[in-house]
């Protein structure tokens, strides 16, 4: 057989450990990206709370739990950041969805982020990169 026959479809986002997944995952490719980990080691500290806070806030967006209560947008008004930035979290974060999911809600992740990037990107002033 080939990799192609043994290949098993993805599945969907459906539990709050595939969120924890999706976070975790999606976060040690943004530490480890010459573009993003800069910024993210220069702004965060201490990593555990920071990916908890995401993993509350994508459980939000995608399984409507509502375990985020907070302003994402105050954290990102003193970063260092410019469109290519969001793109390359973009490019990152639609990667990590299509490694390892497929469906509804993932296609649903992949649309928010889109929408979060613009709208951080039109409330920091910054011209969205309309590449992604």
């Amino acid at each position: 057989m080939t990799d192609i026959e043994l290949k098993q479809p993805l599945a969907d986002i459906q539990t709050e450990e595939d969120v924890t997944r999706l976070v975790y995952t999606f976060y040690d490719k943004v530490r480890a990206d010459e573009l993003l980990g800069p910024v993210f080691d220069k702004a965060i500290a201490d990593w555990s709370p920071h990916l908890e806070i995401m993993c509350n806030f994508w459980s939000t967006m995608l399984l409507y739990s509502g375990r985020y209560k907070g302003d994402p947008m105050s954290k990102h008004f003193s970063l260092p950041i410019d469109p290519s930035h969001f793109s390359q979290w973009l490019l990152l974060f639609k990667g990590t969805v299509d490694a390892l999911f497929q469906g509804e809600v993932a296609d649903n992740a992949k649309a928010r982020a889109k929408n979060i990037a613009r709208i951080m990107q039109s409330m920091l002033g910054l011209t969205p990169n309309n590449n992604n």
